[in-house]
């Protein structure tokens, strides 16, 4: 069952948000955090993340942005230390407590009509790296806000996919060595629970591929609507203890 659970998950979110440059995590964690205490779910879905983004990397390389790649991705690098640092040093309760709020605050403004339409000015790009890495280090949660200040940007659809992808691997290359050296029970994952992730990478894998042949961008506005729905559901299941404990 766990892994049709997260092969279904992996597989479905990897398609149906290649477009819109984020949610893959959002969707994906809960699955994870099922199997997982909250701190552990966030690492297992960081790697699908990063690997998911890494082969996303390789279709659609030849569009990037480098020099936004390069004034919002590096300042977002020690955020990303940071923000993942700090998560390693909270009790499990309370990494669930702290991750639940956050989750449920996005979903609510995603909610708003006014937020959805904020975006930030270039001059403020390397300001937006450091949060979002460093929300991104502490939650997982780095997509939504790293779109705010990208969409300013006027990229067309494929660039803009290309830069978030790469900025997006940045973010990760950071927070993952800080979760697998500070989190204490990172080193009692058992060869099954690895054998989820390496399932989880496959399946994400095959549906970012066919997400980039068959997804439309039009389907942005409903995946959004979506992924705030259920990151208020799981941020609720993470305070209360229904789920990453």
């Amino acid at each position: 069952m766990d892994f049709i659970v997260i092969g279904l998950v992996a597989f479905t979110a990897s398609a149906l948000t290649f477009f819109s440059g984020f949610g893959l995590g959002t969707l994906l964690l809960p699955a994870f955090a099922i199997f997982f205490s909250a701190p552990i779910a966030l690492t297992a879905t960081g790697i699908v993340h990063l690997l998911n983004n890494l082969f996303k990397g390789t279709l659609v390389r030849k569009n990037v942005d480098w020099r936004t790649v390069l004034r919002f991705g590096l300042p977002a690098v020690p955020a990303a230390i940071l923000g993942a640092y700090l998560l390693t040093y909270l009790d499990t309760r309370i990494a669930s407590i702290v991750i639940g709020v956050i989750l449920i605050a996005f979903a609510v403004l995603e909610f708003q009509p006014w937020f959805q339409r904020l975006t930030f000015p270039k001059k403020y790009l390397s300001l937006g790296g450091v949060a979002t890495g460093f929300l991104g280090g502490l939650s997982g949660q780095q997509g939504a806000l790293r779109s705010m200040f990208l969409l300013k940007s006027d990229f067309e659809a494929v660039k803009y996919i290309a830069t978030g992808v790469f900025i997006a691997i940045l973010i990760d290359l950071a927070r993952l060595p800080t979760y697998l050296l500070g989190l204490k029970n990172v080193a009692s994952i058992t060869q099954h629970e690895i054998a989820l992730i390496e399932f989880g990478t496959f399946c994400a894998f095959i549906g970012a591929w066919l997400g980039a042949k068959y997804v439309k961008k039009t389907t942005i506005g409903f995946i959004r609507y979506i992924v705030a729905g259920l990151m208020l559901c799981v941020g609720t299941a993470l305070i209360v203890g229904l789920i990453g404990g």
